[in-house]
């Protein structure tokens, strides 16, 4: 009869062996994860779209992966290329605006302004010490504003380098899609049984929500805020709207872009204008807290407050890529707790 306390140490052996390993591969992995991850939730959220190409396609998944890459590099690189097009096309005028913020001047701030929520009576201080003291009332901001930019400076080519990596991990996933499926499907499998199969279902249709809810937000938010810069008569609206789209992307939102806009326009005495377009700031900028978790629930049929506290404590702790991983892991323990409780009440059903 073997001793127990053999078995005991292997296991123990056993455990902390392959916990090194997993540990030691995931450290070697590190510099690709963000990557990993961001390609994983693209091709999750577009295998539809490959899947009808692929038909367009004779069902060859070769040119179909190609052509979705491709959409993606351009998704990537077009922002870019628009935005240095412009600058690069217009230095002369984007001089004038660096040298003439000195004969800036603004009217006083609107009555209604001190009364919004929050952010009213700050924003009216800020206006009337702009107004008084002209333009250098904002340098303490501009030189932190600098410096936090300078501090980033590091991050924009890491960013690039992501971005790159995140095409090609992309580009390979496209090709072998089932194939990785499978293998994931068959490690949960084996790790859960069925359960584990229907948390990796679930965490597919909440990435899949998620994107929906990102992409469709962002399109709306500057789409809505390109309409508002066209009724004002604002120049650049191809290129602003670019911009915002990138920054609902990235969570940031549309207000970046349009509330310059309106003070620039108050300041230079086109106060109807300058009200219309604040109009279409205010809606543009908060429709996300609705619309995003609707399409979000859409897609992936979890409570809505979940969903929310996924994509808010996801983006804050983690980052961007938070916004995918927070409602997946929340959602996929939520489906996990679920389950186990109805379990739990059938085995006392059937007891009694």
């Amino acid at each position: 009869m073997p001793d127990p306390r053999s078995n005991l140490t292997q296991i123990i052996l056993s455990v902390v062996f392959v916990g090194l390993l997993t540990g030691l591969s995931l450290w070697i992995l590190r510099p690709f994860m963000v990557a990993l991850i961001w390609a994983s939730a693209i091709v999750v959220a577009t295998w539809p779209a490959l899947l009808a190409i692929q038909r367009r396609c004779g069902g060859r998944r070769i040119p179909a992966a190609a052509v979705m890459t491709l959409l993606l590099l351009l998704l990537l690189l077009l922002p870019l290329a628009l935005a240095a097009s412009a600058i690069t096309g217009n230095v002369e005028l984007i001089s004038g605006w660096v040298k003439s913020p000195q004969s800036l001047t603004l009217p006083s701030p609107p009555s209604w302004l001190p009364d919004l929520p929050l952010i009213g009576p700050r924003l009216a201080d800020l206006w009337r010490q702009v107004a008084t003291e002209g333009p250098a009332a904002l340098m303490p901001y501009a030189s932190q504003a600098g410096r936090w930019l300078a501090s980033r400076a590091g991050d924009a080519g890491s960013a690039a380098i992501q971005s790159m990596l995140t095409v090609v991990i992309a580009a390979i996933l496209y090709v072998q899609g089932e194939t990785t499926a499978n293998g994931v499907l068959r490690f949960f499998e084996r790790l859960g049984g069925a359960r584990g199969v229907r948390a990796v279902t679930l965490a597919a249709q909440a990435t899949r929500g998620i994107a929906l809810g990102v992409v469709v937000t962002a399109v709306a938010q500057s789409a809505l805020g390109g309409i508002g810069l066209l009724v004002a008569g604002v120049p650049y609206v191809g290129l602003l709207t670019v911009l915002m789209f990138m920054l609902c992307i990235a969570q940031v939102g549309p207000t970046v872009v349009l509330l310059p806009a309106v003070i620039w326009m108050y300041a230079d005495g086109h106060t109807a204008m300058a009200t219309v377009l604040l109009v279409f700031t205010i809606v543009a900028g908060t429709m996300d807290n609705f619309l995003r978790p609707f399409l979000i629930k859409m897609g992936a049929n979890l409570p809505l407050l979940l969903i929310f506290a996924g994509v808010i404590g996801g983006l804050v702790s983690i980052g961007l890529v938070g916004i995918f991983i927070g409602p997946v892991v929340l959602a996929v323990t939520y489906r996990l707790l679920e389950e186990w409780v109805r379990e739990g009440r059938a085995d006392e059903e059937e007891v009694d």
